[in-house]
């Protein structure tokens, strides 16, 4: 099963940007993360190269369930809490893999066709026809986003809630590896992930 493991990678900034051809998604706590199916087999990939397909077990049965036999999705793997938010520190204790679910936020390819060069547009609606239908209580999630000006609202009510922050993708762009400025990630100051040396996204 091989793929180009490389990822976009957001710009950090301290506005969240605004117009209408910008999207705007909560920023889990997590680890960023790819799921790779070809056929009966299923691959999870983290930023850096590892092989966390035997780690995350729910994760990989619900890949299996989905209804096309190649994909890659981007996103993010998270653990939640009683609140329904991330707990970074109860994903990287590894003591609640079993649990370790994942927010798709980015479909690369679809049954073998080559997604990454479209706009983030369709790519979003490939995604949507992906995961339509499948259960909320499942292992694999789609990633909800605002879109326009609402961006700084969002950011401001995730701030209160105790979030990391959001990332603004622009709608009109295809999928860059590495850092990309149509790609802003603004962190909520107050969060234990802004001063974490090593950013999980």
């Amino acid at each position: 099963m091989k793929r180009d493991f490389a990822f976009a990678l957001p710009v950090k900034a301290h506005q969240v940007p605004t117009g209408p051809d910008w999207i705007h998604e909560i920023k889990h706590d997590g680890y960023r993360l790819k799921v790779i199916r070809a056929g009966a087999r299923v691959q999870l990939t983290t930023r850096n190269g590892l092989d966390y397909t035997k780690r995350y077990p729910w994760i990989v049965r619900d890949a299996l369930k989905l209804d096309a036999d190649r994909f890659v999705l981007d996103g993010e793997a998270v653990v939640l809490n009683l609140h329904g938010l991330s707990d970074f520190e109860a994903l990287h204790s590894g003591q609640y893999n079993a649990v370790v679910r994942f927010y798709a936020f980015d479909m690369l390819e679809g049954e073998g066709v080559d997604l990454s060069r479209r706009p983030l547009a369709d790519r979003k609606v490939e995604l949507a026809k992906l995961l339509d239908g499948f259960p909320q209580d499942g292992g694999i999630h789609i990633a909800p986003y605002e879109r326009g000006e609402i961006g700084t609202d969002l950011f401001k009510h995730g701030c209160l809630l105790g979030l990391e922050g959001i990332v603004s993708k622009h709608l009109d762009r295809a999928y860059k590896v590495g850092r990309c400025d149509h790609w802003v990630k603004v962190k909520n100051p107050n969060h234990p992930a802004y001063s974490r040396v090593q950013d999980a996204f």
